[in-house]
């Protein structure tokens, strides 16, 4: 057990740490530890280390188990509104939902006649439409999936229907788009730019739509600038505030942007969740290991 390390850029960050917290490593025999999602009724957490195509699982009592042996390179995950897991997968390029019985149902798998990039990460709003990012991570080697020539000529943000199948392109101008999630209330839309992971002079920010209807985005903007690493994943407590990952550390943005803190971390953070009782607990998917911290603030949870 480490001992955390909280950075106070703004005063209003010590209203949602507990000082005495301790940062726990949990699990460290990943590849590349990434989209750790909650099941608060089944009590534990799930996540996907890339290379290793698997899906790992973490029970409170400190159990640690292997999930599903050949994940096609999971990344990112979800639940949806009925409970179900939602997962991205870079090997097959494909959007999946896993059925209660355990059957897998492919979601999307092309657009306009092309096959996907690589679905990235995921979220689902209230109404049951699946929001995911399609950049070209999974791709560019044989590490994180199969190594391949894109067919989409943009790195789309998708919304699909899953009640008709329906797939829209809602932005097309990211350079690499990444981690997503919504405010509390839906009304906005937040998605990483993480294109300076292989391009120097790109962007490393957020930007932030408005949400019209649950169906588009307007009113296009930069939310944050993030200072220190590229950010990845990202997720919103119940207040607003939005924590990403950037570098070894987590960033916590206010809802007006911010930077009202940070919490350090030994391994480069790829992307976060809260779960718990509360949802009051923070899960930290950094490089090889799994980490958590227990937080003076709650999540904004799906179920």
């Amino acid at each position: 057990m480490a001992a955390s390390v909280h950075e106070i850029i703004d005063q209003r960050f010590r209203d949602l740490i507990i000082g005495s917290a301790q940062l726990e490593r949990l699990y460290g025999q990943c590849r590349w530890a990434e989209g750790p999602v909650w099941f608060k009724d089944g009590d534990y957490l799930l996540w996907s280390d890339i290379p290793n195509r698997r899906m790992m699982r973490y029970q409170p009592d400190g159990t640690v188990s292997v999930f599903r042996s050949d994940s096609h390179f999971s990344n990112g995950n979800t639940r949806d509104r009925l409970g179900r897991l939602v997962t991205c997968e870079h090997g097959t390029r494909r959007v999946t939902r896993t059925e209660v019985d355990g059957t897998i149902t492919v979601l999307a798998n092309s657009f306009e006649g092309k096959r996907l990039n690589s679905p990235n990460d995921v979220i689902v709003h209230s109404s049951g439409s699946i929001w995911f990012t399609d950049p070209t991570y999974g791709i560019l080697s044989d590490y994180e999936g199969f190594k391949a020539v894109p067919e989409q000529p943009a790195r789309n943000v998708f919304r699909l229907d899953p009640a008709t199948g329906e797939l829209n392109a809602v932005v097309s101008d990211f350079l690499q788009p990444n981690g997503l999630v919504f405010s509390p209330d839906e009304k906005l839309l937040y998605v990483v730019d993480s294109g300076a992971s292989h391009k120097t002079d790109a962007p490393k920010h957020i930007r932030v739509f408005d949400v019209v209807g649950g169906k588009t985005l307007t009113n296009n903007r930069v939310f944050c600038e993030v200072p220190e690493g590229i950010p990845d994943g990202l997720r919103v407590d119940v207040h607003g505030n939005v924590w990403t990952s950037g570098g070894p550390a987590i960033h916590c943005f206010a809802p007006d942007g911010t930077l009202l803190g940070r919490i350090h971390v030994p391994e480069r953070v790829a992307n976060l969740t809260f779960g718990g009782i509360k949802a009051n607990r923070l899960f930290i998917a950094a490089t090889t290991s799994i980490y958590s911290i227990y937080l003076a603030t709650n999540g904004a949870q799906t179920p």
